[in-house]
């Protein structure tokens, strides 16, 4: 027992997690291990090569002898041992194949798999007598050429062939994986080799399929895409590939292309069959035309045929990689020859555009969804660099020919020397992605699985940083240098694509290549840039120089120009970016808090490139830009805070009038603003919009009646008191950006006051109130619409209360009583507000409910209205006001029911449309699914309403039948920019649903 102790001691102070079961197995070994224990040490994971070994030397004991005998072999094997589980229980099964290590190179590894599965390689047919090729690439066959040679698995049984195809591969990968593990190959060696291992079994899976399916009328070409076409597979990977066919001579193709189809599944079948060896790994054809929906096997010509008219952007994309690696090379390499003439010209291609941004975004999806510890998918992985590198290759490649390469590093490269990329960037890019693979050759090799997620077990991280060479502190060295590099590379690629167009434009001092403005615009127009030449203008504009601001502004405009790249217009964001920075930019805090605050400068981006109307407020209040840092800042502000603060301004400004409006409506502008942007953010649903806009009117109405009872009309507060009633969409707290103030004056005269004398007093108040609102100014402007007053515009502008209660007493007709259900008090004087909708209430109320006259009367009006009103050549499906399920469809269903049950039902006394028809189903005169079609569409409409001002800076109430400005509309709205013709659906939809609903509830259909 003390010896065991002691060599427990021992073995943990050499670096065993486990000195104890190390010390155990030692113990318990046939042989003895004692001389090799030293050299575990430097293993990634001596515990587990301990393991491998002592099974291994229990198989086949001649195996330590030949370690101690061969240094290198003994170096090879325990780096494999210490790393790969897998690849340590294939060698207990195998020892034989050990020798194999100790070779510092083999051959070419298809003739050997060949044999293996019982095929005759072209070596020992030309031994034999056959015709031998001299083919460039080493282990595959130029099956079906003429005079060439189809090798069959003929001599061994299929099973026996399957397995012995297993066995002979996974020896080869043993061999590269202990010259890559001890330093022996690079990389980019250890990355084609595989890819040429691969190949070989491939071709060794098609003599075996050769011999399953016994045909001789075809060619068929496999072509490697994906990481085994550009010779970067990975050690546990999928293996994508295309199948290309052609008839032999005097063949009928399509019994020619049923034959090569089961060729190809009996192919496929041959890697993936599950075998007492395991299988190989997955041969996935998803990348051909069609995908999983199209035939396996085409000819030359059906491929042509699809990629020229059917093809998107993401498979020439995907092109990139195509390189056959087995079958029939010469009629692969004809394929590879014939698509790349459209692989580079698909930047030229319709939708290039779009297609891209899709892309993009389907990335930038996938990086989101997948955890932090992913290798591939997560941020900084490797999938951000792969695409960035192929993106940049498909947008140049066209016009610089050096830029066509299949692997990623030899492609980043070339895009450095040509100046696509910066140096320094790529050259960071290059060791993240070189790390970042590294790391994943690592992860696989363990238990040779599929897996690309960075392990959270010490012992799995501790095994990783020794493989790497880090012995003090493998697990905080490996993670510190993982999440330094995956930094870097997410860094980089936010960059990569937009740095090198302020070397090209800003004339700035480097050494390195740069972009021609040609490739500088190309860029540009590829990620969605209208107007590159006034892009780059811009860019230069902003970044040209050596002052402190031009230097930000090179910091910040890489970044910027990507979030640009993402809205609906990014030419009127980068316009925008720059008209706000030529205002604010030598003001000391703006620049730095678009720098120090990601927040910030991401918002600004976003509504720069979505609104108009939003970019219009702050051109005139750039200082705004202040509010986009947070959420909170953003919340909709209380009616009395606003209130307060408008109040002190006209407190400020008292006898002066027009400057304490100018000073209000400067208030208004930037809560105009604050409400658009969180609109556009998706803060506040449409309700709360309405409501916002509609308390920011009632603040700017009643500083402005302040300031005019303050200024030279400030007797009249002596002679009459004075109130402003809300109507229509103001009334309904339903205010849109375009909206109108829709108002009543109602003034009553102080006691003792002779009545002329304070109507006139009150005119000349309702008369300054809209003359300071329409001065000249650079907010929008807050019309005063007093046209739903009794008599209309023939009417008196203001009325005592008295007045307006003998009119409504005799006058009133149905459609003033409907108008009314919106009245609610605004400004002035709440007693006399109160009073006057107190007054109102048995009107738009009736006691009794409507009469069957008075219903019909309504519902002619609403006939009469569609008929008249709607503006001449609109689509009136496309109408959001007036059209058939559009606002006021809904609108006139809630005031019908208000009308005729309000007056017994006082939870339907409301302004607010929604809220009348949730009342009215919670009093059961609606049916809940009524209800519910009716508020989506409209919801759905005033979205679209307010969507329209956002997106074109004027009001709007039809959809646009331009593409271009429905599809700015539509991502507004949250659809992707290819969601155009979906958000046209789903409003044609939604609306023809609600006026199946208002045919039935409002006109008894």
């Amino acid at each position: 027992m003390p010896r065991i102790e002691s060599t427990a001691a021992r073995l943990a102070k050499l670096g065993f997690a486990d000195g104890a079961r190390a010390a155990q197995l030692v113990r318990q070994s046939p042989v003895d291990l004692g001389d090799v224990l030293d050299q575990l040490v430097d293993v990634a994971d001596p515990d587990l090569a301990l393991a491998s070994l002592t099974r291994l030397a229990e198989r086949e004991p001649a195996v330590l002898d030949a370690l101690r005998a061969d240094e290198g072999l003994r170096r090879r094997l325990l780096a494999v041992l210490g790393v790969s589980a897998a690849l340590g229980e294939h060698l207990v099964r195998h020892p034989d194949q050990v020798a194999l290590l100790a070779e510092p190179r083999l051959g070419a590894p298809g003739p050997e798999l060949l044999r293996a599965v019982g095929a005759v390689p072209d070596e020992d047919a030309r031994e034999a007598g056959a015709p031998a090729e001299d083919g460039p690439e080493a282990g595959a066959r130029r099956a079906g050429e003429p005079g060439g040679r189809e090798p069959r698995a003929s001599a061994i049984p299929a099973s026996d062939a399957l397995v012995a195809l297993r066995v002979a591969y996974r020896g080869r990968l043993a061999h590269l994986a202990a010259r890559d593990l001890t330093g022996q190959a690079t990389l980019a060696e250890v990355t084609s080799e595989l890819s040429d291992l691969a190949g070989a079994a491939l071709e060794a899976a098609l003599a075996i399929a050769r011999a399953e399916v016994g045909t001789d009328e075809v060619r068929l070409a496999v072509v490697g895409m994906g990481k085994c076409g550009a010779r970067e597979l990975n050690y546990i990977s999928d293996v994508d590939v295309i199948f290309v066919a052609e008839p032999k001579e005097g063949a009928d193709e399509a019994k020619a292309l049923r034959a090569a189809t089961r060729l190809a599944q009996a192919m496929m079948r041959a890697c993936t069959a599950t075998t007492p060896e395991g299988s190989l790994w997955e041969v996935d054809a998803g990348l051909r035309p069609e995908g999983r929906s199209g035939p396996l096997v085409r000819t030359l010509a059906s491929h042509l045929a699809y990629y020229r008219r059917w093809a998107k952007t993401w498979e020439f994309q995907a092109l990139l990689k195509a390189r056959p690696v087995a079958g029939d090379l010469e009629l692969g390499e004809a394929y590879v020859e014939a698509v790349n003439e459209m692989v580079w010209a698909a930047a030229t291609r319709e939708h290039f555009v779009e297609d891209v941004q899709a892309m993009r975004r389907r990335v930038e999806a996938h990086v989101r969804a997948e955890g932090e510890r992913q290798l591939k998918l997560g941020p900084g992985g490797l999938r951000d660099i792969e695409f960035a590198v192929q993106l940049l290759q498909l947008v140049h490649g066209r016009l610089d020919p050096l830029l066509r390469r299949r692997a990623t590093l030899p492609a980043l490269a070339a895009l450095s020397r040509g100046g696509y990329v910066g140096r320094e960037d790529s050259k960071g890019l290059a060791e993240a992605y070189t790390f970042l693979r590294q790391v994943e050759h690592l992860l696989q090799l363990h238990r040779l699985r599929r897996t690309h997620v960075v392990p959270t077990d010490e012992d799995d991280l501790r095994r990783l940083g020794r493989a790497l060479g880090m012995q003090a502190d493998p697990v905080g060295e490996f993670t510190a240098r993982w999440r330094r590099h995956a930094m870097e590379a997410r860094r980089l690629h936010e960059k990569l694509f937009y740095r090198p167009l302020l070397q090209a434009v800003a004339r700035l001092p480097e050494s390195e290549a740069r972009l021609s403005s040609t490739a500088a615009a190309a860029r540009l127009e590829a990620l969605g840039y209208v107007d590159p030449t006034g892009a780059l203008r811009h860019i230069a504009g902003l970044a040209s120089g050596v002052s402190r601001r031009a230097s930000i502004q090179r910091t910040l405009l890489p970044v910027m120009l990507g979030w640009f790249a993402d809205t609906p217009d990014p030419d009127a964001a980068l316009l925008g970016f720059r008209q706000v920075s030529d205002k604010l930019g030598a003001t000391p805090w703006y620049l730095r808090l678009l720098r120090d605050e990601t927040a910030v400068a991401a918002r600004m981006a976003r509504v720069l490139g979505t609104s108009r109307y939003a970019a219009g407020l702050l051109m005139h209040a750039p200082d705004a830009v202040a509010i986009l840092g947070s959420d909170a800042d953003l919340a909709v502000r209380t009616p009395e805070s606003l209130l307060g603060e408008a109040s002190a301004a006209v407190t400020r400004h008292e006898g002066a009038p027009e400057t304490a409006v100018a000073a209000v409506r400067a208030l208004r502008r930037r809560e105009l603003f604050r409400t658009a942007v969180a609109d556009i953010s998706g803060l506040i649903d449409i309700e709360a919009v309405g409501c916002a806009l509609s308390q920011i009117a009632d603040v700017t109405l009643q500083a402005a009646l302040d300031a005019a009872l303050g200024g030279a009309h400030g007797r009249a507060a002596g002679v009459t008191s004075f109130a402003i009633v809300a109507m229509g969409r103001l009334g309904g707290m339903e205010c849109s950006y375009a909206s109108d103030a829709d108002v009543m004056f109602v003034h009553s005269p102080l006691p003792g006051v002779d009545e002329r004398e304070a109507t006139d007093a009150a005119y000349a108040v309702a008369n300054e109130v809209r003359r300071l609102l329409s001065l000249p100014a650079p907010d929008p402007p807050l019309i005063i619409d007093p046209d739903l007053r009794p008599e209309g515009r023939q009417g008196p502008l203001v009325r005592t209360l008295a007045s307006y209660r003998a009119y409504y007493a005799r006058w009133s007709s149905p459609w003033e009583a409907q108008a009314l259900l919106r009245a609610r008090f605004s400004a002035g004087d709440a007693r006399l507000g109160a009073e006057f909708t107190s007054m109102i209430d048995d009107l738009r109320y009736p006691r009794d409910g409507l009469p069957g006259d008075a219903i019909r009367e309504i519902r002619r009006l609403k006939a009469r209205m569609e008929a008249e009103r709607l503006p001449r050549g609109a689509d009136p499906a496309l109408h959001t006001k007036l059209g058939p399920g559009g606002l006021s469809d809904v609108e006139w269903v809630a005031q019908l029911l208000q009308l005729r049950y309000a007056g017994a039902r006082p939870s339907l006394r409301t302004t607010r449309t929604l809220k009348a028809l949730r009342a009215a189903v919670t009093e059961e005169l609606l049916d809940p699914a009524d209800e519910t079609v009716l508020a989506e569409a409209w919801t759905f409409a005033a979205r679209v309403r307010d969507a329209i001002m956002l997106v074109k800076g004027r009001p709007g109430d039809s959809v646009p039948a331009d593409s271009g400005e429905r599809g700015r509309i539509a991502q507004t709205l949250g659809y992707p920019p290819d969601g155009s013709e979906d958000f046209l659906d789903d409003y044609r939809r939604v609306t023809r649903r609600a006026r199946k609903v208002v045919d039935r509830v409002f006109y008894g259909a």
